[in-house]
Parts: C-alpha cells; structure tokens; sequence
C-alpha cells in the first residue's frame, strides 16, 4: 500500500469521528447550542387514587376480562341513559343489568373501609371522549373487591372492564386505570389498563417482589482461633 494514502486515511479518521459528534448533538455537553434554550420539560403523569381512602391497601393477581381478541362488548340490555348521562342513572340499576355484576347489585352503599357494599360512584373521562365514564367497586366479606367500569355511547351502556381482587388498591395515571394487589408470594402487582377503542385493555402487568434480607455475619458464625487450622499442624 503506498504509504501517502495510509497517512491521510489515518489522519481522515478523527475528521470522520468529530462529524458524527457533531450530526448526533454530542458536540456539546449539556446538548444546547449557542444561543438555545433550554426545552420545556414535560411532566409525566402520576398515579391518583381513585377511592383515596382505600389507598395503600393492596394477594392474588386481578383477573381481568380485557384482550382485544374477545368480541366488543355488547350494551347492556333493558337500559338506556338519557341527556344526562350515566350520572342521572342509578349505579344499582346499572350493576344489575350486567351479568357478572348482578349479585352485587343489592348492596347497600359505603363510604368508608372495611365494610361489605358498593363505594360511592366515581366518573373519570377514560375514553378519551370528553365524557365521564363510570367506575363502580363493590366491596365483599371476604375481602375481595369487583371492579367495574362503563361507558356510554349513543344512548347505550357498554360494560368495558370487568376485574376482581383481594386488597385491590385502584388509581388513574393519565388516562388510564392501575390496578394494584400485592401478591401471595410477597411484594406486589402493577396492571395497568388503556382504552383501546372497545375496551380497557391490559398494557402492562408488573409484579415486584421483596427481596429476603441477607443474614448478617454475627460473632457466632465466625470461626474461633482454635477452630482455625494452624500453619504448623496437629
């Protein structure tokens, strides 16, 4: 190879490097140019407790019937909401024209924790429609609590989450619904729920676990002077 080409390539090399420093914005530290300001920082939205004061009490994973490979979900037969909404209908009257929650529709109303009925109604806008949708809880005595949540369109109830739990804690982050339950083994599990045109799908499912704290050396478990080997033998 002639030795003049090898030289200019070699010297080419660090020319190239700073290019591509400076297509890809590394030229500079803190990733401004001269005389840029800074870009507005976007906040990402945080968990809120639906019901606040059943928060923090989250065994078993939710069931949910939410995947986009069932059929959509058909209104509920026999009622219809008028001008105003599903506010102007009576929550008993929509959980008893639904299948799975028609066993729960009887009971009475609670406004605290620790007691068997349905909570106070709670209307969050998780279409995406401008509308408030309807998310309803119904407390067991067993513990376990059914979640349930309604929209509306055209006049028609449409049930579009339909999930149950032990210790269910249930927030919003953004538009969308995070269903909190610690698990039996310890720790616990994050399932979040996004509308997805018919329904409130599953978009993410996490579970975290506690991790057992290490046994630390104590004075017993270390090796005393006469059970160490000595370098001279027996």
């Amino acid at each position: 190879m002639n030795p003049m080409p090898r030289r200019l390539l070699l010297l080419g090399a660090p020319s190239v490097a700073l290019a591509a420093l400076a297509l890809t914005g590394c030229a500079s530290t803190d990733g401004l140019g001269h005389g840029e300001s800074a870009p507005s920082v976007s906040m990402q939205p945080q968990p809120e407790a639906v019901w606040p004061a059943w928060a923090g009490k989250t065994s078993r994973a939710p069931g949910a019937e939410a995947s986009t490979r069932q059929p959509p979900p058909q209104p509920l037969k026999g009622l219809e909401t008028g001008s105003g909404g599903l506010a102007s209908l009576d929550v008993h009257a929509i959980l008893r024209a639904d299948p799975r929650t028609k066993p729960l529709a009887d009971r009475g109303m609670i406004d605290r924790p620790g007691e068997a009925g349905i909570r106070p109604p709670m209307f969050l806008d998780l279409t995406g429609d401008k509308k408030p949708d309807l998310v309803v809880a119904a407390d067991t005595e067993s513990g376990r609590t059914v979640v349930a949540v309604y929209t509306e369109r055209g006049g028609k109830i449409y049930p579009i989450l339909f999930t149950s739990g032990r210790s269910m804690s249930v927030e919003t982050i953004g538009p969308d619904l995070l269903v909190r339950t610690p698990c039996s083994e310890g720790g616990e599990q994050a399932v979040r729920f996004h509308w997805d045109g018919a329904r409130m799908s599953t978009v993410s499912d996490i579970k975290n676990y506690k991790r057992a704290p290490r046994p630390s050396a104590t004075a017993d478990q270390r090796p005393s002077p006469s059970d160490s080997p000595s370098p001279w033998g027996p």
